[in-house]
């Protein structure tokens, strides 16, 4: 759901591959054999240039795939589907709208548009916060409730099929532990916030 995007990994050797072809990993890691070693240490090596390739790749990939197979089943995006996700899982179905948009990795003014629409599709009703007039609290009604319901088999099976079939037990849980810590390290940065 995050709006942070990094360039194509072929973007970080644009003298060894062609930036405007796609090319799948096996052609860019065959790419990086024989280059020559780092130079200094503002310079990624050998093996940590082929490792951050491949996560670049699926950073794009991965996200692309989703959203195609949200908007093709669902008619919304991954951002959209993401935000009404996040309603079904809050307690009554309510968050903060500032909540919702530090979940989303959005603006306020992103977020405000999104639920404009989920609001004329009768899936998302706002409202002022009973304790404090000046906090808007979003709901998500029965309607979103239902489209939520419909949309989910079809995302979690593909997340399965581009996730969990590929790993065993223990790599799907190796991957648990390293994407912890890799967020840990973004949000210490403050690379999560979405720009203001």
């Amino acid at each position: 759901m995050s709006s942070f995007r990094l360039p194509l990994a072929a973007n970080y050797f644009p003298e060894k591959v062609n930036a405007t072809a796609v090319h799948f990993p096996e052609q860019v890691f065959a790419r990086l054999e024989g280059m020559a070693a780092k130079e200094s240490a503002d310079e990624l090596d050998h093996d940590e240039l082929a490792t951050w390739s491949a996560f670049a790749t699926l950073l794009e990939w991965v996200p692309a795939a989703l959203d195609a197979q949200l908007k093709r089943d669902s008619g919304i995006g991954h951002f959209d589907f993401g935000i009404l996700f996040a309603l079904s899982r809050a307690e009554d179905h309510t968050l903060r709208m500032s909540d919702l948009a530090g979940y989303a990795n959005s603006t306020l003014s992103r977020l405000s548009r999104a639920v404009d629409r989920h609001e004329r599709e009768g899936w998302v009703r706002r409202a002022p916060d009973p304790g404090d007039g000046r906090i808007t609290l979003a709901t998500l009604t029965s309607e979103g409730r239902e489209f939520v319901r419909a949309a989910t088999p079809g995302h979690v099976q593909l997340v399965r099929r581009l996730v969990f079939d590929s790993l065993t037990t223990a790599q799907s849980q190796q991957l648990n532990v390293i994407s912890r810590r890799i967020t840990g390290a973004v949000r210490s940065e403050g690379g999560w916030q979405p720009p203001s």
